[in-house]
């Protein structure tokens, strides 16, 4: 079984106040994390992490904790605030990816990447797009599958604290009955709530459809 899970910030105090993560402590967070991935990911799957794997630890203490997840095959696609995995020290921890990293599987292409991207490698041929970074909450998903995106944030705070199985995917996939070929740049733009800005996108919106 292949398993996808994202920004798991392993030892950073921050993300249980800006993610509102239910745990008191980092200490909680960690032990907790840990055993959601043993429970669902076997020794012999394939774990895909997508970045952010810890913050405020060293890069021993962080290795520390790889050594407490079950699963030998963890592929690393670097994050924002992932260490140096090559170094001698720690790295035996994982198979350190590119930051882009395109599998397939079945005949199934998925793009990986840390970040969110607008238009991916095959994205106009049913590729899938997993990304984490963005601390979404359930909600994004939904709304990607509901405009025909192929597009899923794997995080921790999009999944319950839980990795996603290449199943569950499929699953969820399936659920789009047009997959859309490509995301139109004015619906990217407006990321401030800039309202002057706003009302232009939306004077340029209604032009390109009428």
């Amino acid at each position: 079984m292949i398993w996808f899970t994202s920004d798991t910030h392993f030892g950073h105090e921050n993300v249980l106040k800006f993610t509102d993560r239910p745990w008191e402590t980092i200490w909680q967070m960690n032990d907790a994390i840990v055993d959601s991935i043993n429970g669902k990911v076997a020794v012999d799957d394939e774990l895909y992490i997508l970045g952010d794997f810890s913050f405020k630890m060293t890069a021993q203490d962080a290795y520390g904790l790889r050594k407490q997840i079950a699963c030998r095959r963890i592929h690393l696609v670097p994050g924002n605030h992932d260490k140096d995995w090559t170094q001698p020290a720690v790295a035996g921890a994982f198979t350190v990816e590119p930051p882009i990293c395109v599998l397939k599987i079945d005949g199934q292409k998925i793009v990986l990447c840390h970040y969110p991207m607008a238009d991916w490698q095959g994205m106009g041929h049913g590729s899938w797009h997993l990304h984490g970074h963005i601390h979404s909450g359930g909600a994004y998903n939904e709304f990607n599958r509901k405009q025909g995106l192929l597009r899923y944030d794997v995080g921790c705070d999009a999944n319950g604290h839980s990795p996603v199985s290449l199943d569950e995917l499929r699953e969820w996939f399936a659920g789009v009955d047009e997959p859309c070929d490509r995301v139109k740049w004015p619906w990217w733009v407006n990321e401030t709530g800039d309202r002057q800005v706003e009302r232009e996108l939306a004077a340029y919106k209604r032009k390109e459809q009428s």
